[in-house]
């Protein structure tokens, strides 16, 4: 398993290495670069010149790299251009709302995802089956920005379950101890900005759990109908095992290696900023970053962040499910 760890963590540094490299040179290649988005209508031939032998643009792109990357090894990605507070100071205010936001609706799929996964392939054929199908099918294929205002329009504005967007109620005093508003309303006993947080939290977190549900519940599905044909399966049955045995050491264990990818991997997108569910919950994390990045004067250094961070958070995920196959399946150990 030492061997595993390493040989991953080597290839974390590799790819983050790669992948910078790109984004840094895709970014000063881009129409109008830093130069003009800092300067904006300013940008004469003189302003230029200065701005550019200032920032060390002048000088070979692997001299410009090499200083890239030794600020990035110490945590300096710079200052953004739109406020210009520290691109760490900006990310990592946005970081925390989409962890929590991603985690919750991580939660809600994996929750859902394989236990009727797993109903629907033992009872195939049957009503469940069929419409844990249909209900799949219909997860995936409607549009997530359009299953949002879906959500907002019948529970916020017809019946007000649930607020319409924000991450807390307007005047509520909410103390922002780690970024994530559940938890600083536990940490600070104060119970009743941690219930209104959660409130914000839920329906923004349904919308956007709808597509890793529903390919949870296929990739369940279809793992377990493997496994059932399984020798080692009507065996434990000729044995005379109980149910719940064979349910559980012989059928979930072994189905479990493809789910555990899949959550992996849909996790690590979430994570790396639900752009659409938080414009339209305006809920204020990564996916909410990025687009004002774009849009709001072309914030290359955030986005430089970001994509290295996303690219982190995907390789440290991937890492972790690596990881996780040797607990869930003994074979992989031995290998």
């Amino acid at each position: 398993m030492l061997r595993v760890i390493v040989r991953r963590l080597l290839q974390l540094v590799v790819t983050l290495i790669a992948l910078s490299a790109l984004i840094f040179i895709w970014l000063r290649n881009l129409p109008g670069g830093p130069v003009e988005a800092l300067l904006g209508e300013r940008a004469t031939p003189e302003r230029r010149a200065l701005l550019i032998k200032a920032l060390g643009y002048d000088q070979p792109i692997l001299v410009q790299y090499g200083k890239f990357m030794q600020r990035v090894l110490t945590g300096d990605f710079g200052n953004s251009i739109r406020t210009g507070d520290a691109v760490t100071e900006v990310i990592g205010r946005a970081f925390p709302a989409t962890i929590e936001l991603a985690l919750a609706a991580m939660i809600i799929a994996v929750g859902l995802g394989v236990p009727l996964g797993y109903l629907a392939a033992r009872w195939r054929g049957r009503s469940l089956d069929n419409l844990t199908i249909a209900g799949t099918l219909l997860g995936i294929s409607i549009p997530i920005f359009f299953l949002g205002y879906l959500l907002k329009d019948v529970f916020t504005q017809n019946i007000h379950w649930f607020p319409p967007s924000g991450r807390v109620s307007t005047g509520l005093d909410n103390t922002n101890i780690t970024g994530f508003y559940v938890l600083d309303g536990l940490l600070t006993r104060e119970f009743d900005a941690s219930a209104d947080a959660l409130w914000h939290l839920i329906l923004p977190a349904v919308t956007l759990a709808t597509i890793p549900l529903a390919v949870i519940v296929r990739i369940t599905r279809a793992s377990v109908l493997d496994v059932l044909n399984e020798d080692y399966v009507r065996t434990a049955e000729a044995k005379g095992l109980r149910d719940r045995t064979i349910r559980g050491r012989h059928i979930l264990r072994n189905a479990l290696l493809p789910v555990v990818t899949t959550i992996g991997l849909q996790t690590g997108a979430l994570l790396s900023g639900a752009v659409l569910t938080e414009k339209v919950y305006n809920w204020g994390g990564l996916g909410t970053l990025i687009v004002d990045s774009i849009t709001g004067g072309r914030d290359y250094p955030v986005l430089q962040a970001i994509i290295l961070l996303a690219a982190l958070v995907f390789v440290m995920v991937n890492l972790l499910v690596d990881l996780s196959y040797a607990f869930i399946d003994p074979r992989v150990r031995v290998r």
